[in-house]
């Protein structure tokens, strides 16, 4: 499976580079990854969730680092989930700040059965990584996670309100909103 994002964060390419290379730092925003150990200049370890409460592991190399420009990395020895990917960073037209492009691919554990399960619970491969990035971009923009005051943080906000991409209404829904099959209200 390989995922593509891009999003642009209001700050020099610079300093969105320093952030994101704080890897241990990553598991703030990115709610699947429970950990991010640096065990090296250009290795770490990662631990991330998976459906029926249970964990991935898997360490990684960099094997392109260009400060400010270029990140790219892949998983090394026996990993749970093997992958690879890397960011770049862009000045985006205008001094607007950085354009992150993120490319991830990795091997779906259980292939196509894998997918579907990760699916249903609300586990969105696509909406994840857009979310990872729109909770970096608030971060490095203002410092925190920007949330209401009723809304959950971490992987409570996870759990209670689990993402997906947009979608047209069930048949069911559709009837508890008091809309009629042909969109009109009732």
């Amino acid at each position: 499976m390989e995922l593509t994002a891009t999003t642009t964060v209001r700050r020099p390419p610079e300093e969105v580079y320093a952030r994101w290379r704080r890897f241990d730092e990553l598991p703030t925003f990115m709610a699947h990854l429970d950990s991010v150990t640096v065990t090296g200049d250009r290795t770490s370890h990662w631990v991330a969730s998976a459906p029926f409460g249970r964990s991935v592991k898997w360490d990684a190399e960099i094997s392109e680092d260009e400060p400010g420009t270029l990140l790219r990395w892949h998983s090394v020895g026996e990993a749970d989930v093997k992958n690879a990917g890397s960011v770049r960073f862009t000045a985006a037209p205008g001094g607007r700040g950085t354009e992150l492009f993120v490319t991830i691919g990795y091997e779906v554990p259980a292939g196509a059965l894998g997918k579907a399960v990760a699916r249903y619970f609300g586990e969105e491969p696509h909406q994840q990584l857009d979310d990872d990035l729109r909770r970096f971009k608030q971060v490095v923009e203002t410092g925190e996670v920007v949330r209401s005051d009723g809304a959950p943080g971490g992987k409570r906000a996870r759990s209670e309100f689990p993402q997906r991409p947009a979608q047209p209404m069930t048949a069911e829904e559709l009837a508890e909103a008091g809309v009629a099959a042909t969109g009109g209200a009732r």
